[in-house]
This record gives C-alpha cells, sequence and structure tokens, in this order.
C-alpha cells in the first residue's frame, strides 16, 4: 500500500505512524502536504484552501463559538546516529512508535486529521491548519505566511496548537531571542604573540557574567515561567599559529510572557554593557489565557492541573491576533528532535478522545 496515502478511518496511532513514514524536514513538507490536502478534499462537510506547503480547512456550522486547531507539517532533520530508531521510516518497539517526528509533532497532526474527517457537526466550527516550516527561522513560517494571506480563516475565539505536552494542558509560552556578541582582537603569529590582542580571551568575561545570572522565575497570570540565558555557539580564530583577531558568541534568552522583546533585549544589554551587542532573531511569548470560557472548558474536560510552556510554541502567534491558545497534545517534549524519537500510540489515542469530547459534547 502506498504508505502517502492518508485513510482517517485508521486508528489515530497507525495514521501517526503513516504520517512519519512520510519524510517531510522543514523545506520539503510537498508531499505531506499533498496527502493532508488528498485527505481532507473530499469531506463536504470542510472548506479547504491549499497555500504553499500548508493546507487549512473548516467547518462553517454557526456555531456561537470558533476554535483553530493547529499543527506543523515539517520536521528537524533525520538523525545522522547510525542506527537511530527516531528515522524514516517508522517503526514500532517495544510499544512505542518510533521516528522523527512521532513526538513533534505527528501524533498530533494525527489527531488534527481524524477529527477534521469524523466530526461533521462539531458543537464549536473549528478551523483545521495544518503548516509548514516551523522547525526553522520565524521568517519562513508557514503560519506567519497564512495569517498573512488568508487573514479571514483567523477569526477565532481560542487556540489549541497540538504540540507535544504529555497530555496536559500547557498554558502560554516563553518568548525567545538570539543575539551575537563580536568581540574584535588583533591578529599576530602566535610565536609573538604580544604583537596582537587574543578575541578568543576577550570571550571569558562574556562568558562569566552569563555564567553568574541567575534565571528568573516570572509568575504569569498563575504559572511560573522559568526563564534561562545561555551561550549556545562559540566560533573563533583562523589557524593554530595565528592569535585569533575575532570571537563571535551566540546567545539565546528564553524570557517570561511578561516580558516584550524590547525588554527581553534591555536585559541582556544591560548584563553585557561594554560589549557590541546585535539581536539577530526573537520572538514574543504568549500569556496562558486560561481565564478564557473555552478554556476553562478545556481545561476541566483534560482534569488536570495546567503547566506553563517553557519552550516557544506557535501559540504566540495566536495570541498576537488576539486568539488565546494553549499547547495539548500527546508525546513527551523532552524526546522531541531527539535521535530516539518516539511516542506511545495510547497518548496518541487519548488526546484524540479529550478532544473528540470536547467537539462533541454539548
Amino acid at each position: 500500500m502506498n504508505n502517502r496515502v492518508l485513510d482517517p478511518g485508521l486508528d489515530v496511532a497507525e495514521l501517526t505512524a503513516r504520517l512519519i513514514d512520510i519524510e517531510s524536514v522543514s523545506g520539503h513538507e510537498t508531499p505531506i502536504a499533498d496527502a493532508v490536502e488528498a485527505l481532507l478534499r473530499p469531506l463536504d462537510h470542510l472548506e479547504v484552501v491549499r497555500d504553499g506547503d500548508a493546507v487549512m480547512a473548516r467547518t462553517s456550522t454557526g456555531a456561537a463559538e470558533r476554535v483553530v486547531l493547529a499543527g506543523h507539517l515539517d520536521t528537524v532533520p533525520l538523525p545522522a546516529t547510525p542506527g537511530a530508531t527516531g528515522t524514516v521510516p517508522s517503526t514500532l518497539r517495544d510499544g512505542m512508535l518510533h521516528g522523527r517526528g512521532a513526538t513533534d509533532m505527528k501524533g498530533g497532526v494525527a489527531v488534527q486529521l481524524a477529527l477534521a474527517a469524523a466530526v461533521t457537526a462539531p458543537v464549536r466550527d473549528v478551523t483545521w491548519v495544518f503548516y509548514d516550516h516551523e522547525e526553522v527561522e520565524a521568517s519562513l513560517s508557514g503560519l506567519g505566511r497564512l495569517v498573512e494571506h488568508h487573514r479571514d480563516w483567523f477569526d477565532a475565539d481560542f487556540g489549541i496548537l497540538l504540540e507535544p505536552t504529555n497530555g496536559t494542558v500547557e498554558g502560554g509560552c516563553n518568548g525567545t531571542a538570539r543575539f551575537e556578541v563580536r568581540l574584535q582582537g588583533t591578529a599576530a603569529h602566535s610565536a609573538r604573540a604580544w604583537m596582537g590582542h587574543n578575541a578568543i580571551h576577550d570571550a571569558a568575561e562574556v562568558l562569566t557574567r552569563l555564567r553568574d545570572h541567575e534565571p528568573a522565575t516570572v509568575t504569569v497570570d498563575g504559572l511560573d515561567f522559568r526563564e534561562s540565558l545561555n551561550a549556545v555557539r562559540i566560533a573563533g580564530g583562523r589557524a593554530g599559529n595565528v592569535i585569533p583577531d575575532e570571537t563571535v558568541i551566540e546567545i539565546n534568552y528564553r524570557f517570561a510572557p511578561s516580558r516584550s522583546l524590547d525588554q527581553a533585549e534591555a536585559l541582556v544589554r544591560d548584563l553585557l554593557s561594554g560589549f557590541d551587542v546585535v539581536r539577530t532573531d526573537g520572538a514574543a511569548g504568549a500569556r496562558p489565557g486560561l481565564d478564557h470560557p473555552a478554556a476553562a472548558s478545556f481545561v476541566a474536560m483534560v482534569g488536570a492541573e495546567p503547566l506553563p510552556k517553557y519552550g516557544w510554541t506557535d501559540v504566540a502567534r495566536l495570541s498576537a491576533l488576539g486568539i488565546p491558545a494553549i499547547n495539548f497534545g500527546p508525546g513527551d517534549a523532552l524526546l522531541a528532535h531527539t535521535d530516539d524519537e518516539r511516542v506511545d500510540p495510547q497518548a496518541i489515542r487519548t488526546c484524540h478522545a479529550v478532544l473528540h469530547r470536547w467537539l462533541t459534547q454539548r
């Protein structure tokens, strides 16, 4: 059987396996977008639109409330480690479904597809969003492009992003920002080091300040968001016999959603005053939004205490549109992007059952 044919009538864990079997590393989402579109187009209760390698569908029953349920189709690159199980095609081993995207986030996408096909008359109208280019820089985001090209499709009261959360509601998300600190020195022969100035040695002060910084834990709408500020990459030096004349340190700051992007940048610049700091990328976080009636009803349906989302997710894009949004999906986020990426098939089924009840029970 063609493993690119998606049957929404399959067990949702088997549907996840079919999705994993379609390799969809960022920038190569066309085959999986084709398969998603082929599943959705024949469904009479849905209006469907394709934009590049993103697909959207929506019901229009006239319900009093509309919700967006969104998930991304792309994955990070396949593992380079020989024998890694988190690759393509999928495998079932020791009761766990292994493969690239198993956790992040083809289990969530399978839940979306199964529900989109089966729930023909939801109690809340639903806009289903399947988008490309999430695992790369924000400027390439398929969700951002969809908002730009089809803004009216995002007129909604509430949103759920099916990122992996171990089946627990995670409200909002931290913001994220990247910076570069560029240190200038003077090149010289290493045998006459006194004729130059070592830019790598100058990195010590930057790294010391980052090491000694104590990240804050900030309570936002009842959830405690832990921040983190770290050097994540460093580069410098020309050759083994040359005093380095330049060093670049890349820094990542995950900041609480109570801070704006400009406030986050100000904190980093203050900490590293005296150094050349350039912000290279950034995205604000999202407040939890759990006080919205739809969010409250969904939290009650899940029946577990909500948690904060420490990583950045596209709930921030929805929040920026005035749509309160949460993260809720199958799988352990700690396994995302690993060489042994895997998900419990029962977790996918449980996620599907919760969302099905919420969309159908009056």
